[in-house]
């Protein structure tokens, strides 16, 4: 071998050494950033989770003998809570979802609990963080987008099977809440 094919080769093996490196850092990249959105959803949806026990009891306070609505809500919580995989979380918030806003529609039958300001005030926090989880899903769902696209990439795919990396499932919401809300006006239909 002469002395310019053996830097050629060289120069090659190197490229294809920066280009793995560089491919494998970004994968690493965008791993982590995937990790770090389901962290930042996931402490939104715990200070959800530790608001319900409070507004249940404060509710209860004024419909108790709506049973079933509270331990449906407390029930969808601790699912929720118990979730062990993003599949699994993303149907049990879903239930928890439904029953809170089963729980809210109460103080439309009771005047007296929806004019309470521990009530209000519960409720504003609630929508609050529930805005806060919102943008906290868009930003998880962005980073694995962009984690799912690279991967699937050609040449980036052949890394990313070497590495093992599996497609990262995206936070969608239940199919009942894509349905459109019917408005009525007065009663016309």
């Amino acid at each position: 071998m002469t002395t310019t094919m053996i830097i050629a080769v060289s120069g090659l093996f190197f490229l294809f050494l920066l280009f793995f490196v560089l491919i494998y850092n970004g994968f690493i990249r965008l791993r982590n950033q995937c990790e770090e959105a389901f962290a930042t959803m996931d402490v939104y949806l715990k200070k959800r989770w530790d608001l319900v026990p409070n507004l249940v009891t404060l509710v209860k306070g004024y419909a108790s003998h709506e049973k079933e609505t509270f331990n449906q809500v407390i029930e969808a919580r601790n699912r929720a809570m118990g979730s062990a995989s993003i599949g699994e979380l993303q149907k049990n918030e879903n239930a928890l979802g439904q029953g809170l806003k089963n729980l809210l529609a109460l103080s439309e039958a009771y005047p007296d609990l929806k004019a309470n300001e521990g009530f209000t005030n519960l409720q504003n926090q609630l929508q609050s963080i529930e805005t806060d989880i919102l943008q906290a899903r868009k930003y998880y769902n962005s980073v694995v987008k962009a984690f799912n696209t690279k991967r699937e990439l050609f040449p980036q795919s052949l890394i990313a099977s070497m590495m093992k990396l599996n497609k990262k499932e995206y936070f969608q919401i239940d199919g009942s809440e894509r349905s459109n809300v019917e408005v009525s006006f007065g009663g016309a239909k």
